[in-house]
């Protein structure tokens, strides 16, 4: 009897080692049938974590305004005899523009000069005869205010007659003209706008918080609409002494010289304070995933990717800048990012790269 059970037992322990070897079997068939439905690694490009050095810059929104800028008018009421300028043209400081008829006021310069002659005949007359007691003093000196008073008659109708006569004040450029010959000009009548715009002044504000990045001599540097990839490049030359109560901006000044003239007062410009450089560790915008609970970056190792999450900077075209998080040299993935997760195996492909310039300029549609 006791032989019979050793037998069963162990025909059991024979049977029960086998059903397991067989479900081992199969739990390793299943799972090399697993490994092979696994997906293929994700395909991915990368690139490689740069340590550069950025000159960061404030931006602002200003406009541009002429040194000296006026709209030419006359103190005095007058017909239009001759125009001495074009419109849209140039001119020097002194330059004729326009003159009013001034024919009474030549009429009565020369009876004023007629007077002051005389005046002056009877005061050397009168000079003679005081010398010879002919004639007391005071007849003298009745004589030589009868003269000076000419004098300043005949200086009067002269300055009358060059108030008649336009000039431009400086040097600029002239816009489009307004008088027409013969026309009769009130007093304060626009004639023409002269501007000098080589160089020209840009003003623009910044707020309170960026007071203590500006200062009198800052490089600035601008871009116009309508000039499309030109800069233009000048300094800071004034700080206004009070900021505005209602923005708590402060409004700046900078100077361009123009040599072109391809800049105008009353465009409306991005200025660019340039501020000293500094060294960053710059990748591709597109390598960034955002989230609300941090920005991350995914790190390739080993053909895996290691999610990790960062500081981001200024950005500067499509790159951007890291500020903790990333050491240089680290191969982060630049497209892809969005269906990646940490551990997950990748396949890296270069063959195309996004975009990585730090002043892109994309052709016009």
């Amino acid at each position: 009897m006791k032989k019979r059970m050793l037998i069963m037992l162990a025909l059991a322990t024979v049977f029960i080692t086998g059903i397991g070897a067989i479900k081992v079997s199969q739990i390793h068939t299943g799972m090399a049938q697993m490994a092979k439905m696994a997906p293929p690694p994700a395909a991915v490009t990368t690139a490689l974590a740069k340590g550069e050095r950025w000159q960061p810059a404030l931006g602002a929104v200003g406009s541009l305004r002429a040194v000296n800028g006026v709209t030419v008018s006359t103190d005095l009421a007058g017909i239009v005899s001759q125009i001495a300028f074009q419109s849209g043209g140039s001119v020097k400081k002194g330059d004729l523009l326009l003159k009013l008829d001034t024919q009474q006021e030549e009429a009565l310069l020369r009876a004023a000069e007629a007077r002051r002659d005389l005046a002056k005949v009877n005061l050397e007359r009168q000079r003679e005869l005081v010398k010879d007691g002919a004639v007391s003093q005071s007849v003298f000196d009745s004589a030589d205010t009868e003269y000076r008073q000419a004098v300043a008659a005949v200086d009067e109708a002269q300055a009358l007659i060059a108030r008649k006569t336009i000039t431009a004040p400086f040097d600029g450029h002239l816009g489009i003209r307004q008088a027409d010959l013969g026309q009769y000009l009130n007093v304060g009548a626009p004639i023409v706008s002269l501007q000098s715009i080589a160089p020209i002044y840009v003003e623009f504000s910044v707020p309170q918080q960026s007071f203590n990045q500006i200062a009198a001599g800052k490089k600035i540097r601008l871009k116009a609409a309508g000039l499309a990839g030109e800069e233009f490049e000048g300094e800071i030359t004034a700080v206004e002494s009070r900021l505005d109560d209602a923005t708590r901006n402060i409004r700046i000044q900078g100077t361009i010289q123009n040599a072109e003239s391809k800049l105008r007062p009353g465009m409306f410009v991005n200025v660019e304070v340039l501020l000293p450089e500094t060294a960053v560790i710059s990748i591709p915008a597109s390598s960034i995933s955002y989230a609300p609970y941090g920005d991350s970056v995914f790190v390739v190792k080993d053909k895996q990717v290691q999610q990790q999450f960062v500081k981001l900077g200024a950005t500067r075209g499509d790159q951007v800048s890291i500020l903790s998080g990333l050491q240089e040299g680290a191969e982060v993935v630049s497209s892809g990012v969005f269906k990646l997760r940490s551990g997950m195996p990748v396949q890296v492909n270069n063959t195309v790269q996004p975009g990585n310039e730090n002043n892109p300029n994309p052709p016009n549609m």
